[in-house]
This record gives C-alpha cells, structure tokens and sequence, in this order.
C-alpha cells in the first residue's frame, strides 16, 4: 500500500462521480422498502419461524465464513430492507434495479443476463424480471485495485495469468485490456460466480460514474442482488467517499416500525447519505466506538458491556466487550439480521429475569415458543406486563433503551385453519449458542428488529455508531418536505 507503484494504481482507481445536489449539499435521502408484501401475513407464526431460521443461519454463517468467500448470507423476503437505483445512462439504456441493503457486506452484486438461478423456484425477488445485459466494455482490468479486492488481495499478476494476458504484458503492467477473471463466492445455503464491472448507477440525483459492481450470471439459491454497506472497497459508502467525503463517510437510516403487520409496511424508511444540518445539534444520539476485526474488517463492530432487564444489571461476556486478534467478539450491528443474536450465557440470563418477571403473572406458551422459534412465549389472557431492556456498550459507556415493542411483539395465536385464537407475546432475542463456539467471529449481532424506531448513524470518520429515538415515517416526511 506504501509503494509508489500501488499509490499510483490506487490513484488510477479512483472513481469520476458527478453529484447534482439537492437542496441540502451534504444530504441525499434515499428511500428503503421493506420486503414483507401482504401474502406473507397469512399465518403470523409460520413468519416468525421463517424469520428466526434465517437470522440464526445468517448468524452461525458469519462467524464461520473465510475473507476469500466474504458475501453475507442472502436476505429474504419477509425480514429486510430493498434500496433501488438505475444502472446505465439515458433513457434507452437505463435499467432499474433493486438491492437488499446491507450493512454485513462489502460489494455490490445483482443478477447480469444471462441469468440463471439454481433452486431458486417459488422465491419471490423484489427487484424487475428482467436482469440488465452489460457489455464486456464495461468489464473491470484485471490490473485493477478492485480485482484484487473481489478476489481477496490476490496480486494482479496472478489475476492477468488467469486471464491469459501474455507474460511480457503482464511484466510491463501492459494487461489494462484483459478483462479481471470470474469470482465465486459462497453463503450459507447458496453461492454464485460474478464479473467485475463499471458503468453509470444513478439514485435521485446523484449520478456516479464508473460505479464498481459484481454482475452474477450463475447463483444457488438467491434470485436478487445484495447493496453492500460494509466497510470495504468495493462496498456502497468506499466507492462514495472516493468522489465526496461528505457523503460517504457518514450514513444512516431509520427503520419504519412494521413489528410484521401487513398494514404498516408502505411507508418507507429513509436511507441518510452524508451529514443532515440539524441530525444531531442537540446531542440526541448516543454513540460507542466502532472495534478493528482484523479477521473481518467489513463488519461494523462495538463493545457491549451488558444487558439490563428493569433495573438488574446482567453483565456480558468478555468475548462481547472487544475484538481479540484473531478475529472473535464483539457485536456487529447488521442491517441484514431480523433478530439480536446473543451467546447462551447472556441470553439464558436475560430469558430467567425476564421470566422471573412476567412467568410469575403470565402462562409459558411452549407450543408456541416451538412454532415461532422465539422464546420465552407467554398467553396474555391480561395485559402484558414486562420490564424495560437496555442495551449498555462498552465504548463510551453509553446505553440505550429498546422501546417495549422491539423486544416483545404481542399478536394472535392459532393453529393453521383454526377458528378461534389467542393473544400471546414472545421476547425478540434469541440464543446464538454456547459461547465456546464462538471462536473466529462475531459473538453476537444486533438485529434489525431492535433497530426499529431508531436512527441508526454510522460515523465513519469517526469511527463510532450512534442511536437516536426517531418517529421514522414522520422523519421520511419531514426530510422530503426539506428537498422539495
């Protein structure tokens, strides 16, 4: 990275953006979808359990996965968030596409035609049919910075023999013309192999140029494309900074509460890009350090110091409180994870004051604990009386407290096809297994659930995340409103 010769490569690397701003020039606010649509609400449990599945999945998939098959496990439809954008310029080649934002990733990557999807039969994709074609003019060098990135570091010597560029090209770094080779990546339960590109992606209006993507054209069991916001080169914020500081070094959002009613799913939620005059005058936000994975530097990861249920302090392991060098502990705060995440100890703590709390005035619901794979589970034949739970980080010793309805969701339970059903309420948290397993990752993660109501900031020039309580749908509305 210090060599002359690399300084130059990343200087060549360097995106031309062209930025035509809004009325607020440090601002662009870009809406997020969420992906639950209507038929989902058939059966509340049937959600719930599809939905902690792939939480827990997600959550054992990043702790074991290698830096060379680095893509987050694929999102599903039921439990995250889309962000859309056009790819191409002018009206003949634009291309609408539409992406699972997420925080666990590091690049952007979507179906290229042609496209075909393995096993991916009966899954619902949010984004258009028809997957962009994209001309080998588009392809990246594989001289680039950014083929290295996709392919791990790999030197680009070895990238244009892979190639096939001619040995006395690739002595001369004369290969600009032979195009960076095909790479795989690989999840949980899927994988897919892409080619590196450039072309023009447009959001409102901001327009970049030469914008860096994986365009997939084989994929095992993921229909749609993923918007990485991590923090690598290639992810969404890297590639922004490199045009404007402003913009990409500092992002937030602020997820709509759905708490999985069909009815509140319309209003979207807004994506935050760059610094909002007025976000945070008055000191709302409560922030904790961002940790250094040296085995994942794509995750956001803080400390967390432990868990209070009503006023007992539950303390946190010592893998939660910081980052070893080999890569284990810490929370990462995931966009693309439903539910918290937390090693057995902690959570076995928290479910026994909470039950020891609300057990005493409300009946276990064990059968419904087994359908949903949420637990505790209580019948709510009264109102649900349950103590506060609040979150406190080790980074600048700061706490925040969950609103009632982003750790306990209160809803109908019945069995498929049963004509009579009755009120129940789960806790939102859930166990990530024995904390001797959870070496080389992460030792829990923050869930989008219990970033619900919240104004997420990721500072990353300062390198801290922050909370602040937001009505989301009024922000959204107050923000346009700004623009217009």
């Amino acid at each position: 990275m210090a060599s002359s010769a690399m300084k130059l490569e990343l200087l060549w690397f360097i995106l031309i953006f062209i930025w035509v701003p809004s009325s607020s020039s440090q601002t662009l606010v870009l809406p997020l979808t969420h992906s639950i649509s209507k038929e989902q609400f058939n059966s509340t449990h049937n959600l719930l359990k599809s939905t902690s599945t792939r939480s827990a999945v997600r959550f054992h998939h990043q702790r074991q996965r290698h830096r060379h098959h680095q893509v987050s496990l694929p999102l599903s439809p039921g439990s995250d968030y889309t962000l859309s954008f056009t790819l191409g310029s002018g009206p003949a080649q634009a291309h609408p596409i539409t992406l699972y934002m997420d925080t666990g990733s590091d690049l952007v990557w979507f179906p290229c035609a042609p496209f075909e999807c393995i096993l991916c039969e009966g899954k619902p994709s949010p984004g258009p049919s028809r997957p962009p074609n994209i001309t080998r003019a588009h392809a990246v060098s594989c001289q680039s910075p950014a083929c290295s990135a996709a392919h791990s570091s790999t030197s680009s010597s070895d990238l244009c023999a892979m190639a096939r560029c001619p040995l006395d090209a690739i002595e001369t770094s004369d290969c600009s013309s032979s195009a960076c080779p095909p790479f795989y990546y690989a999840y949980g339960d899927g994988s897919l192999i892409a080619n590196l590109y450039r072309h023009t992606l447009s959001m409102s209006s901001l327009v970049l140029k030469n914008f860096t993507f994986g365009c997939a054209h084989t994929t095992l069991g993921e229909p749609t494309g993923v918007a990485g916001f991590g923090r690598g080169l290639l992810s969404f914020p890297a590639q922004l900074a490199t045009f404007s500081p402003q913009l990409g070094n500092r992002f937030s959002y602020c997820l709509v509460s759905h708490s999985f009613d069909g009815d509140r799913i319309r209003r979207p939620s807004p994506l935050i890009l760059g610094r909002r005059d007025g976000g945070d005058e008055h000191g709302e936000f409560v922030y904790t350090s961002l940790l250094r994975n040296p085995k994942h530097p794509y995750f956001y990861s803080v400390g967390l110091a432990g868990i209070s249920v009503g006023k007992r302090d539950i303390p946190a392991p010592e893998i939660l409180r910081k980052v070893d060098a080999t890569g284990s502990g810490g929370v990462v705060v995931d966009s693309g994870t439903t539910f918290t995440m937390l090693p057995a100890s902690l959570y076995n703590s928290v479910v026994a004051e909470f039950d020891r709390r609300v057990g005493r005035i409300h009946k276990r619901a064990s059968e419904v604990e087994g359908k949903t794979g949420l637990g505790p589970c209580y019948y709510l034949d009264t109102v649900a009386q349950v103590p506060a739970v609040t979150l406190r980080f080790a980074g600048n010793d700061s706490s925040v407290v969950l609103p009632r309805r982003n750790y306990f969701y209160e809803f109908l339970y019945g069995e498929d096809g049963a004509t009579t059903k009755r009120r129940v309420g789960c806790m939102m948290l859930m166990n990530g297994g024995d904390d001797s397993e959870l070496s080389g990752g992460p030792g829990a993660t923050l869930g989008n659930y219990q970033q619900q109501g919240f104004e997420v900031i990721y500072d990353l020039e300062k390198q801290r995340v922050g909370f602040a309580r937001r009505q989301c749908a009024l922000l959204w509305d107050s923000l346009n409103r700004e623009k217009n």
